[in-house]
């Protein structure tokens, strides 16, 4: 007896066996049969869904990134936090645990993967530095910054964080990426207009 299923619990099912294969095999090397097999369904019910395997990683992409930013602007919504806690709240978001999540993180750091990859960084880079920059607004208006750029700043700090933690752009030992953090911290609180060590406290617990 064939069984049917709603589009979206067919569309999640195939998703997630893409997923678990393009951890084990790397995007490159999964084929559509590979997925079809998985799921254990027709190709014709793989093309109602998706138009292609590029069309497959670009969905997992998109649901990543949403279960990301989502988790971001929590954390940067709640304003019972104070300010320099928010911030370092909304970078930790960033980096999501849990299975889907954690696969996902883990093979778009293999070569074969590198298209995924600029994908997320891309995300990343574009819709982070606007949920940071209502943050510093708040800052600016309690007096903890001073700065005409808040936008521009975040942008500046946010790829330079995504570049530095990042270990297939840069490789680095654990003390230079430590030296690296304290002299990020230094220029930010420039570039914020903050008080002189007032960030430090906060990218030593991003540090830990």
């Amino acid at each position: 007896m064939r069984v049917v299923k709603e589009a979206n619990e067919r569309r999640n099912e195939i998703l997630d066996a893409a997923d678990e294969l393009f951890g084990k095999k790397g995007f490159d090397g999964t084929s559509t049969n590979d997925i079809l097999e998985k799921v254990g369904i027709a190709r014709g019910t793989l093309y109602y869904h998706f138009k292609s395997k590029e069309d497959i990683m670009d969905a997992l992409i998109e649901r990543y990134n949403t279960g990301l930013l989502e988790s971001a602007k929590m954390a940067a919504l709640d304003k019972s936090i104070p300010v320099y806690e928010r911030i370092i709240r909304v970078v930790m978001a960033l980096n999501i645990s849990g299975s889907s999540s954690g696969e996902i993180m883990e093979h778009i750091h293999k070569p074969q993967n590198a298209l995924m990859h600029q994908k997320i960084q891309r995300v990343i880079n574009n819709n982070v530095p606007p949920i940071l920059a209502e943050i510093i607004r708040e800052g600016i208006e309690q007096g903890l910054f001073n700065t005409p750029y808040p936008q521009e700043c975040m942008e500046m700090m946010v790829i330079y964080l995504n570049t530095l933690f990042d270990n297939d752009i840069i490789d680095m030992t654990e003390e230079e990426r430590s030296t690296r953090i304290q002299a990020f911290a230094f220029h930010a609180e420039r570039l914020l207009g903050a008080k002189s060590g007032s960030l430090m406290e906060v990218m030593g617990m991003f540090e830990r």
